[in-house]
């Protein structure tokens, strides 16, 4: 009996030895499913909005000495719902707002503020020097810009003409232009829209000769003789100038002085996306909307 009971033992200490490991209640046993994939980040949109600033300031009989009007561009970031951002939420925002920031400080400057003293000033000066002078005070003196604003999903593109009185027999004009990409938040310049930058600046600045030359032969003059005689050497430095696009091309302008005579006006160039389109690289297409087209 001893002896059948010692081997009950044994067969019990080794079924226990090979019995199947105890199940957590907890965990479910299976293949596991897959982790879920973050909550994709919405994407943001840009919109630009035409802000004025204007001022004027008096002499003491109410005269006026001075005023400045700047219509300025704004660009705003908003949500996909048209919301606009005023604080980040996700990184996608963050860079939004820090592009909108890069783009909106280029023309905070334009504000008025100190500059707009120092016009008043100087007008002050020069009514004052007229008075004693017994000579007519003239006008107000003045600046003004105005904005035409361009918009792709990739870009915004600003044609500015500036104007300005202070004094003189007439008044000046200056044109500008600021070219902005959306997706990196920087300003660029029109080369970086080139498959090959050395080669699109020459074939620009040869149009543009062209151009020249066909503008002066319409008058019955010689080159030299309607534009600077340098007219070439100015020419070949374009995108330094004011370029610009919009739904139809590129435009190279100059301001009155730059590349003839004051008398002629500013000198403006169109160049269709037609014709730089073989000059661009697939990354300018994109910049510009003409991928697709």
């Amino acid at each position: 009996m001893r002896r059948w009971s010692a081997l009950l033992l044994a067969l019990c200490l080794l079924t226990g030895c090979t019995a199947a490991p105890a199940v957590d209640l907890g965990v479910v046993q299976g293949t596991p499913p897959p982790a879920a994939a973050p909550p994709a980040e919405e994407s943001c949109y840009y919109t630009v909005d035409t802000v004025t600033w204007e001022d004027s300031a008096q002499d003491s009989d109410g005269t006026v000495l001075a005023k400045y009007r700047f219509c300025l561009p704004e660009l705003t970031a908003r949500r996909a719902d048209g919301t606009a951002i005023q604080e980040a939420e996700t990184e996608v925002e963050s860079a939004a707002l820090a592009a909108a920031d890069v783009f909106n400080s280029q023309f905070a400057a334009w504000t008025g503020g100190e500059e707009f003293r120092e016009l008043t000033e100087m007008a002050r000066w020069e009514r004052a020097w007229r008075e004693e002078e017994q000579l007519e005070w003239v006008s107000e003196f003045f600046t003004e810009l105005d904005c035409q604003v361009y918009q792709t999903e990739r870009m915004v593109s600003v044609a500015g003409t500036y104007y300005s009185y202070t004094g003189g027999a007439h008044p000046n004009t200056v044109l500008m232009a600021w070219n902005f990409d959306l997706e990196s938040g920087e300003f660029f310049t029109p080369e970086l829209l080139a498959e090959e930058s050395g080669t699109f600046s020459l074939m620009v600045q040869e149009e543009i000769v062209r151009k020249i030359h066909a503008a002066a032969k319409d008058e019955g003059m010689a080159a030299e003789e309607m534009f600077w005689n340098n007219y070439e050497e100015i020419v070949a430095g374009w995108s330094s100038y004011a370029v610009s696009f919009d739904e139809t091309g590129m435009t190279v302008a100059f301001s009155p002085y730059e590349l003839a005579a004051y008398a002629a006006g500013p000198q403006i160039f169109q160049l269709s996306y037609e014709w730089i389109s073989p000059y661009l690289s697939v990354h300018g297409r994109e910049i510009l909307g003409l991928t697709g087209k």
